[in-house]
């Protein structure tokens, strides 16, 4: 990370700031990863699960969106606190 640090000075926009802001994109860009790959992993065990037990595919349905939209509200605030430390660092 001291490299980044480095090149970054390099470039002059090492102040404060501009680094809060920077970590706080990486910070939103690995919340988006880690929420996308959630999800993928929700919905692919889901479908292989309904397809292994048909009958039980409304039970799963409902268990994967709660998953899911779980998932989604954890991402947001996640998101949101990124966002509010960037303006707190204003």
């Amino acid at each position: 990370m001291l490299g980044m640090v480095g090149i970054l000075a390099e470039a002059g926009v090492a102040d404060p700031f501009s680094l809060a802001i920077f970590g706080a994109m990486i910070g939103c860009g690995l919340i988006i990863i880690g929420a996308a790959t959630g999800i993928g992993m929700i919905a692919s065990k889901s479908v292989e699960s309904i397809a292994r037990q048909p009958e039980a595919g409304g039970r799963i349905f409902t268990s994967m969106i709660v998953a899911a939209a779980l998932l989604e509200g954890v991402t947001f605030f996640a998101l949101l606190i990124c966002m509010l430390t960037v303006l707190w660092l204003k």
